[in-house]
């Protein structure tokens, strides 16, 4: 009995046993670097196929690829923006191509134009609410068309996932990064709106909120010890998060073990919502 793949990698039965994700295709967009790159390395460990989305930096998606296949597992880089619809359809089909169809999808990419809010621009205004917030609705958009299309299948009990990727900052409101902490808010709502109108077809929507992860677009606030002590005050676990703490969360949400989860946004921040500044002041 072969199983989703390409040739050089087909799961056995016994694999299939192992593995949470076996026999199912993942993509994972903006996976070149930071948390996407952790969250597609663990989805390819937990036995998914995973198509490694990237925008811009093509060597570290290869890199990335060729790290999963070097384990055993199948995967390939597809470089697409996500703010064009026409690059995300392109993207889909590339799934098809390779694997017939996908299974898991991961709206992970995200970016930064910080500035104080007098002085932002309309372009950076506009340029993340693109990424962040209208490539979900694009990615995600394609994905429930994509589900529906190829129809249920034995690898998983939901007929497909999506798990967007948000922030504390959903939540929290960030002074100097109006732009960010908007479109995280308008993840929030995005995530449940799409929840409640396709889980009756057994279309799982979730959404991970990291807090701090220790990768290059936050590097300033934990690369010295002063900035590293200042943000653990933040952090009520006493800890900088990894990637693999939200690939691990992916892996679970994307798998049959959260079967019955739908519509909620999985908080991954070592307690930083628990509004440590009133630890003392209760």
């Amino acid at each position: 009995m072969s199983m989703v793949g390409t040739d050089s990698h087909l799961v056995t039965p016994g694999e299939a046993m192992e593995k949470l994700l076996a026999n199912q295709v993942a993509l994972v967009t903006g996976a070149s670097s930071g948390i996407g790159y952790g969250v597609a390395k663990a989805l390819a460990d937990a036995g998914a196929a995973v198509v490694v989305n990237y925008h811009s930096h093509a060597e570290a998606a290869e890199q990335l690829v060729s790290e999963i296949e070097t384990a055993g597992g199948a995967a390939f880089a597809v470089q697409a923006d996500v703010s064009d619809p026409a690059q995300v359809e392109k993207m889909f089909a590339a799934c098809r191509a390779r694997f017939e169809s996908v299974d898991i999808v991961v709206a992970n990419s995200g970016l930064q134009k910080d500035s104080a809010f007098a002085d932002m621009t309309l372009d950076d205004w506009q340029q993340v609410l693109a990424t962040n917030l209208t490539g979900q609705f694009l990615t995600a958009q394609a994905a429930v068309k994509e589900f529906r299309r190829r129809g249920p299948r034995p690898a998983s009990k939901a007929l497909g996932k999506i798990i967007c990727m948000s922030s504390v900052h959903e939540v929290i409101p960030w002074a100097g990064h109006v732009n960010y902490a908007a479109s995280k808010g308008g993840v929030q709502m995005f995530m449940k709106s799409l929840a409640q109108e396709v889980a009756p077809e057994r279309i799982r929507v979730n959404s991970i909120a990291p807090g701090a992860i220790r990768t290059p677009i936050n590097k300033d606030a934990w690369d010295t010890d002063a900035a590293l002590e200042k943000l653990l005050k933040l952090i009520p676990y006493r800890r900088v998060g990894e990637s693999e703490d939200i690939g691990k969360a992916a892996v679970w949400l994307a798998s049959d073990e959260s079967d019955y989860v739908v519509g909620t946004t999985l908080f991954v921040d070592g307690g930083m919502t628990l509004y440590p500044g009133f630890d003392d002041n209760g």
